[in-house]
This record gives structure tokens, sequence and C-alpha cells, in this order.
């Protein structure tokens, strides 16, 4: 009995999904350059055909994966704007950014790592660039943010919460076993996350 289109819409989308987490996976560990499409197709228990006929080179498979970050980001970021004041806007993004590098924090190291890239690489240059092009709009979002929160200097204080959380970020994903990110986490919640 053949396949009818919602079957093929479903392994579309599973393959695809086997694909890019398996790609991550391999990317976090050996870094891009030095993972293979062939390791990807094998690690995925595809064929390295079928896997081009999902992503025509490794570089579409990066892109796909930056596109997936980007829209993660704005998850957290447009659910932000949906609470009720700056305050609770603003813990949310802390919030939401602190859970992500707790699940997954070999990810949050891949993307800083692509960040620091030399701007020679093209394939890198293009994605770390559409990745910063996306965080520099939620930094003005989230400007607008902490001066409806009636800061003296919106910008200086988003930059500083940014750097705060970042910095945060990185040490969690460097030390996850002994970093103590709960109590870091209420500190910051603390500082930066007041009414008044």
């Amino acid at each position: 009995m053949p396949r009818t289109s919602a079957e093929n819409d479903r392994i579309r989308r599973a393959t695809t999904e086997q694909i890019l987490q398996t790609a991550l996976s391999l990317f976090c560990e050996k870094g891009y350059h030095s993972t293979s499409i062939e390791e990807i197709a094998r690690q995925a228990e595809i064929s390295k055909g079928l896997l081009y006929h999902y992503f025509k080179s490794k570089a579409d498979v990066l892109g796909a994966l930056v596109d997936i970050r980007i829209n993660d980001v704005l998850v957290v970021m447009n659910t932000a704007k949906t609470k009720p004041t700056p305050a609770a806007q603003i813990r949310h993004i802390a919030e939401g950014a602190l859970a992500d590098v707790q699940k997954k924090p070999d990810v949050f190291r891949f993307y800083l790592n692509l960040f620091s890239q030399p701007k020679l690489d093209p394939v890198i240059a293009t994605h770390s660039q559409k990745l910063m092009d996306e965080q520099h709009r939620q930094f003005e979002v989230q400007t607008k943010m902490f001066k409806e929160l009636g800061v003296t200097n919106p910008q200086q204080r988003s930059l500083y919460f940014s750097s705060t959380l970042q910095g945060t970020m990185l040490m969690y994903s460097t030390y996850p076993k002994t970093f103590p990110l709960d109590a870091i986490k209420a500190q910051i919640i603390a500082e930066f996350c007041n009414d008044s």
C-alpha cells in the first residue's frame, strides 16, 4: 500500500531532525570543519545520497542549525514581550537563556565558537554574521524593556545584563558539574528584574 502524503511528511520531518541532531552532536564534539558529510550520514544511519537529498552540503546543514538557534532565541524574546511588566520580561529572558544552557551546555559552546571563528572562512563568517545580526536585533528589544523599566541608561544596563548572562552561560557550559547556576540565576534576577 502506498504511503499517504501525511506519512511522507512525517518521514521527511523525522529524517531532517535525525540529520540535524546528529550533525549538531558531531559539530559540538569535533567542530564543524573536522566533521564530514560521510560521518553525519553514518551516525544518522542513512546513506550519504539520502542526506544530500535533504541538504545540498555541510554548509546547508550548518545554516539549518543556525536558523533553529535563531528561532529558539525568537521564541524566548517573543514570549518575554507578552509578559505584563518590563521586570517580568527581563526575568523571562534570563530564565530562558539559563534554562537553555543548563539543558545543552555543549550546544551553547558550539554557537559561541561560531562567533569566535576567523572571518576569513566564508561559510562560518556568513552564519556567524546571521547570528550576530539577530542578537543585535534582540538587544534592541531588550534595551527597550530596560527603558520601560525606567533605568537611567537603558542601553548600558542592557549591555551589562547581556554580558552577565553570557558570562554565566560560558562559565556553566565550561564547568557544568560545579558551577552554582541556581544561586547565580537568583542573583541575576534580584539585580536586574526589580520593578523599582
